[in-house]
């Protein structure tokens, strides 16, 4: 099969596009042809991360399509069923923390930007029948991790305000479309004017210039909920705007991973700081009746084919989407 490929050099000057064996099927794996498949910006920090001299890694955590063969144990799924791939490895019940022989799908396995994948049965869950293709390609890890972060850790409720810096990326888009569909108050914030734009046409109450000064700009808000999800850059600026005794959830680290944290200041504001990272099959299967009830729909930003994964990949790298980048691999 082809499949979109990182060897033998750090980063995209490592990735290509090549044929690369099918992987055999155990008792209870599934082949399945892939329709569509997302990116995540996971998949840049892949390219780092993979030991380039370990042999090919077939990149990719989401994907949607349909089942083409079974184990002979497989009982959850069968030929012909449409499904999306669940790339939180092993995780199952919802917990405080995942298990830990947890990972995401992708490093170290061979991941979606593939013709086929071979994969447990478990990691398989209904394609939602509002969806299509493309959108269901670019689902599950974004669609999860917002899911969790907002409603499992951070307990957002009716009527309470949430603070999404960094509005444009997956995550971050479907934190918009959730909060509102919960009855929370959404406030966004991007360095692009057109993406300030986007958030307010996708619900979004209120859009801030992240250059801006949060505090002074904000300062006739209550912020209940902020979810950060850009890292040091933010994490103080975000922290600053919420409310004494409000919930800090963050999951993104982007823009650093070290911060300084005046000890003081947070404890007598009472301030909740929560860490998260993706989520469970029970809070995905969550998820997903939520996004079929409410007939939520991914932000779809632009789709590329499977032999231009690398143009998909240079415009992730320059933050240039709003929403999901998909790659189209099947007809």
């Amino acid at each position: 099969m082809f499949a979109f490929i990182h060897e033998g050099t750090k980063g995209l000057e490592g990735t290509r596009v090549d044929e690369i064996e099918t992987e055999q099927l155990n008792s209870r794996d599934v082949q399945v042809k892939i329709k569509t498949a997302g990116l995540n910006h996971r998949d840049l920090f892949v390219l780092q991360l993979h030991d380039s001299h370990a042999g090919p890694l077939i990149v990719g955590s989401d994907a949607a399509g349909i089942v083409e063969d079974t184990g002979d144990d497989v009982s959850r799924v069968k030929v012909g069923d449409e499904v999306v791939i669940n790339p939180s490895m092993r995780w199952f019940e919802k917990s405080d923390a995942p298990p830990d022989d947890f990972r995401v799908l992708g490093l170290p396995d061979h991941g979606t930007f593939a013709e086929t994948i071979t994969i447990s049965e478990d990691q398989l869950e209904p394609k939602p029948a509002h969806l299509t293709w493309e959108e269901a390609g670019v689902l599950s890890l974004a669609a999860l991790t917002a899911f969790r972060a907002l409603f499992t850790r951070s307990n957002l409720q009716a009527g309470e305000t949430v603070f999404l810096p960094g509005v444009g990326s997956g995550a971050v888009t479907f934190m918009v479309q959730f909060a509102k569909v919960a009855g929370a108050r959404v406030i966004a914030s991007s360095r692009s004017a057109e993406k300030r734009e986007e958030a307010l046409k996708l619900g979004a109450d209120r859009v801030i210039d992240s250059n801006s000064d949060w505090a002074d700009v904000l300062k006739d808000e209550t912020i209940d909920v902020a979810v950060e999800t850009v890292g040091a850059a933010t994490f103080n600026k975000t922290l600053a705007v919420l409310r004494k005794g409000g919930t800090m959830t963050t999951f993104g680290a982007s823009a650093g991973d070290k911060v300084e944290l005046d000890i003081r200041a947070f404890f007598y504001g009472q301030y909740n700081l929560l860490g998260t990272t993706m989520g469970s099959r029970d809070e995905l299967q969550e998820m997903l009746a939520f996004i079929e009830r409410h007939e939520i729909r991914p932000v779809m930003d632009t789709s590329f084919p499977l032999d231009e994964a690398h143009k998909a990949f240079k415009r992730l790298e320059e933050a240039k989407q709003f929403g999901k980048i998909s790659l189209n691999i099947s007809k």
